[in-house]
This record gives C-alpha cells, sequence and structure tokens, in this order.
C-alpha cells in the first residue's frame, strides 16, 4: 500500500462578524471537490448558549479568557480532530471560524497544521475595517455580539480585524469600497472571475 497526502483543508479566518460565511459560501461554489463545511457557530452555537447559562455567564460573552479556557478551547479542538478524521477519508474540509491565536503565531500555526493531519492547508483571511466591522456587527442585531459591542475598542484591539496573520495565506478584503467578495474569492480558489450573472 502506497501512503497519500490527506485531502486539503481550507481554512477561512477573521473577526466575528467580519464576512467569513460568505467567503466560505462563495469558496464552496468554486472548490471542486466541494468540501465538507465544519462552521463554529453552526457546529457549537446551542451547545456554548447552554455552557454559558450553567455557569452562570452572560450569553453574548464569546470572547475574552474564561471563555477561551472553558469554551473555545474544546470548539477548537472539536473541529481539529473532526477535520483530521474527515480528510483522512479522502474528504476534504472547508474550517470556518476566527483561529485568532492560531493564525496569528507561526510556530502555534504549524502546530496547529500538524493537527490537522499535515499539509496541504490553506487559510484564507479575511479582514475589515472596524467600523466596517462595527456597523455589520449592530446591522445583524445577534445577541451574542453583545459583550463585544459593549467594550468595541478592546474586542478590536484584541481580534486585530484589518491586521493580517503572521501565518502564511490569501487576503480577503470585506471593508467598505473593496472589490467584489465574488472576485476576491474567485482568485482565491485559483479559477477564472464571474460574470456579472454569476455574483
Amino acid at each position: 500500500m502506497t501512503d497519500t497526502a490527506p485531502a486539503p483543508v481550507w481554512v477561512v479566518a477573521g473577526a466575528p462578524g467580519a464576512g467569513k460565511s460568505t467567503v466560505a459560501s462563495l469558496l464552496l461554489r468554486r472548490l471542486d471537490p466541494v468540501p465538507a463545511l465544519l462552521d463554529k457557530d453552526a457546529l457549537f452555537s446551542g451547545f456554548v448558549a447552554e455552557v454559558l447559562a450553567a455557569h452562570g455567564r452572560p450569553y453574548g460573552e464569546r470572547e475574552g479568557p474564561w471563555y477561551d479556557d472553558h469554551v473555545k478551547a474544546h470548539e477548537y479542538g472539536g473541529m481539529t480532530a473532526a477535520a483530521r478524521q474527515v480528510r483522512a477519508a479522502g474528504c476534504p474540509v472547508l474550517l470556518v471560524a476566527p483561529f485568532t491565536t492560531q493564525i496569528r503565531d507561526p510556530a502555534r500555526w504549524r502546530a496547529w497544521v500538524h493537527e490537522l493531519g499535515g499539509d496541504p492547508v490553506r487559510l484564507v483571511w479575511v479582514g475589515i475595517g472596524a467600523e466596517t466591522l462595527r456597523a455589520r456587527m449592530t446591522a445583524r442585531g445577534r445577541d451574542r455580539d453583545t459583550g463585544k459591542l459593549a467594550d468595541f475598542a478592546a474586542f478590536t484591539a484584541r481580534i486585530r480585524p484589518s491586521e493580517p496573520p503572521a501565518a502564511p495565506h490569501t487576503a480577503i478584503d470585506n471593508s467598505a469600497g473593496a472589490p467584489p467578495l465574488a472576485d476576491q474569492v474567485a482568485r482565491a480558489a485559483g479559477g477564472p472571475e464571474p460574470h456579472d450573472s454569476q455574483r
């Protein structure tokens, strides 16, 4: 039996509210074979709400030291284990979450790639200006954003929504006035840009 490389992993990362889900949806239309989508919010949102309630924490607490230690570590651990298992069977995977710690530290990125089962792992980072991010989060009106908006300056200082990560990546700009996301995602996926009718 000959060893074969694991199926690819695509990682769509960036600040909460930056537009990761939109970028992931556009990317799924471009990739062949279509990856299995593992989105943190879709997988864990209900479970996280129960954990916060059980510990007497605010529903909107989705950042910070307590959340990172008691919730996020397990969310990301589960996503990593699932991605490794799925791709080992030959199916590519698309992970969607902020992954702030993993993408900001080159050593942590390399360690995470190993945890995922090794290369190929491709990072697509969604950047956004702070004011555009505030407007998007305010407009979508989600209860889980209340903690972030309550101290937005501290949140953006920690998450650095417009600062590119240290890990090798393809950047997508979702700030006001940026090129259409469909065009940027087409380039990220390595395919031709869409015609107007496809946008």
